[in-house]
């Protein structure tokens, strides 16, 4: 997909609870609304049981970010997984938000990717990525059903990964570092008697092999350093998250963490570019802060939309919300 021709009101990059909180209001205000991510859920998905998200007594992190997913494309909210954005360029009338698999014009670009995906950086990856390289099992292993696939992980995200992989993929591997499956008995049980799962236990990548798309990976086994190719389709790494905002220096201003610096009301040293979550200077990383600071970087956005249109700013709260939903429904 190559959104270039096409202008979008506001271009949120990053799907987890900031960004898809963003989403979910962007949306609502009848914004254009598109969001680019490498995955759904982001760190939420490494949470198995949050229980002080106000007004839920207990929900997975997936579940979540699912359910504000749903929310957000139920007004109209588009959603591109498996794009990385590299670049965010300035334009007399807007951003350019430039990514893996195409570049996207908005007039407003809200930046809420948090903690991105930690890489592999081996050789082919890079090349590789969206072409049957990604970083989000949760998004993409349906894509490879009844194809060889594997998983590229550690601990409990990889352990979930593989699972999950296993339902679809044949045959299905997982490669580790680690020697030992870590995570819950009755996962590990499920994935050892899975006849289609092999593991690689103590094995690093070496490098991913393929032209314009994945057909094979190279692994090497950490103590005797002999290889093994294994054909596969696709590959899927699961190895955590870290902050990763380089391609933002000399555009918004960062502080010493690398964390992006906003104000109160989210926006960052550029005008026309907002910020929320765990990716900005905010002290209290929380997914009920992330996902308040998503709705002050959406509304902060459409009244900046409405000035450039010469429309005075608005405040918008839940009253005036409901009253102009009560209108609506006897209309």
């Amino acid at each position: 997909m190559n959104g270039v021709n096409e202008t979008w009101d506001t271009i949120i990059v990053g799907a987890g609870i900031a960004g898809l909180s963003a989403a979910l209001y962007a949306s609502r205000q009848r914004l254009k609304t598109l969001v680019l991510s490498k995955d759904l859920g982001g760190q939420l998905t490494l949470t198995e049981l949050i229980e002080n998200y106000p007004g839920i007594d207990a929900v997975s992190g997936l579940s979540l970010a699912r359910k504000v997913e749903s929310q957000a494309k139920k007004f109209g909210a588009k959603f591109v997984y498996d794009e990385e954005v590299v670049e965010i360029e300035r334009v007399q009338d807007g951003f350019i938000v430039k990514g893996i698999l195409g570049e996207y014009k908005g007039t407003t670009v809200i930046l809420a990717f948090g903690k991105t995906p930690r890489e592999l950086n081996v050789p082919g990856e890079k090349e590789l990525k969206g072409k049957g390289v990604s970083y989000c099992a949760i998004c993409d292993a349906a894509f490879f059903k009844d194809q060889p696939a594997v998983i590229v992980g550690e601990g409990e995200p990889g352990l979930e990964a593989i699972e999950l992989l296993s339902k679809y993929a044949k045959p299905a591997y997982y490669v580790s570092r680690s020697r030992t499956l870590v995570g819950e008995d009755s996962i590990i049980k499920e994935v050892m008697q899975r006849p289609n799962v092999t593991l690689y236990l103590g094995y690093e990548v070496v490098r991913i092999i393929g032209n314009n798309k994945v057909e094979g990976i190279v692994v090497r086994n950490l103590e005797s350093k002999e290889e093994v190719t294994l054909s596969v389709n696709g590959v899927i790494i699961e190895m955590g998250y870290v902050l990763k905002t380089d391609f933002l220096k000399g555009l918004v201003k960062l502080n010493e963490k690398g964390e992006i610096v906003i104000d109160r009301e989210g926006r960052t040293s550029v005008e026309g570019i907002f910020a929320a979550g765990d990716v900005t200077d905010s002290k209290y990383k929380q997914a009920v802060v992330a996902a308040a600071e998503g709705v002050i970087a959406a509304l902060s956005a459409y009244n900046y939309i409405r000035e450039k249109k010469g429309l005075p700013p608005v405040n918008v709260d839940w009253k005036a919300e409901k009253k102009k939903t009560t209108v609506s429904l006897r209309l």
